[in-house]
């Protein structure tokens, strides 16, 4: 099932991307409702699994994840305490790196953010719209294309991967896979437009540590709705927090933002941490 799982997400996301391959690449004005469109592949996935195993749907529910597993009131608390953790995590992240000296920031003039958004006025006041927009709403228009994702990487494969690699080999497979689904989008150079077609491999090295903490919450909760919401949180915040640079010296993204390598770090240590302070160790029921 695992195989028809794949071929399914992979090969939709493929189909959904193959526009921009044959058309203007990372500049297509189709680029962004076109990747919007490749974050569904993985639920088809999971309905293909579905219909042929043709399991109820209630009991499918519970065992992918769509429930709030057998403790809702823990997975309501890690949901928020998610939603709250990941811009403080994606923003300490930028601060870091800038005190490593490997991005300039520009927080007095916002002259990357003033160029990017064209808002007119205090540039000041603009960007704390968008910190609130990007922290409270975003997140919840989000949720769909998310559910989209989370639903197939940590409601269904993730538990078939830990089951017959363990914990943490489960997890890092996991990343892998997720990472490489990407490359739809990262083989054009997306996240790391000055590397190209590498970008496709350097993202693996962002979604492991950052599928070690999604899956954390799966494993956990025994429900994806943590992950969504983690998920849903961190690309307007990832987004945001780079347009913090300076216009002069723009962020590179190699090093710069959660998904750069500093990013990659912090990720690990947190993995690391959480993991030690709360061990999954095997998949939780579903239910």
């Amino acid at each position: 099932m695992i195989v028809l799982f794949l071929a399914v997400a992979f090969g939709a996301a493929w189909l959904a991307a193959l526009p921009l391959w044959l058309g203007g690449g990372l500049a297509d004005p189709l680029f962004g409702p076109l990747v919007g469109l490749m974050m569904f592949t993985p639920s088809l996935g999971v309905l293909a699994v579905w219909l042929a195993r043709r399991t109820p749907f209630r009991a499918w529910a519970k065992e992918t994840g769509l429930t709030f597993g057998e403790r809702p009131g823990r997975t309501v608390g890690l949901l928020l305490a998610t939603w709250a953790a990941v811009p403080l995590v994606v923003y300490g992240t930028l601060a870091l790196t800038a005190a490593l000296g490997l991005v300039s920031l520009d927080l007095d003039r916002l002259s990357l953010f003033s160029a990017a958004s064209g808002a007119p006025g205090d540039p000041h006041t603009a960007l704390i719209v968008q910190l609130v927009v990007t922290t409270l709403v975003a997140p919840i228009v989000n949720i769909i294309p998310m559910v989209g994702e989370e639903w197939g990487w940590r409601g269904w494969l993730l538990p078939k991967l830990v089951e017959s690699h363990g914990v943490f080999g489960g997890l890092v497979l996991s990343g892998v896979i997720w990472g490489l689904w990407h490359a739809p989008a990262t083989g054009l150079g997306y996240n790391y437009p000055a590397v190209g077609p590498w970008a496709a491999l350097l993202f693996v090295g962002f979604c492991v540590p950052a599928g070690m903490l999604f899956g954390w919450l799966r494993l956990r909760t025994g429900s994806i709705w943590p992950a969504v919401i983690g998920h849903a949180a961190l690309n307007p915040a990832a987004s945001l927090a780079l347009m913090l640079g300076d216009a002069a010296a723009p962020p590179n993204a190699l090093f710069a933002g959660i998904t750069g390598l500093v990013g990659w770090a912090v990720l690990a240590v947190l993995a690391a941490l959480v993991f030690r302070r709360w061990p999954v160790r095997q998949a939780q029921p579903v239910g």
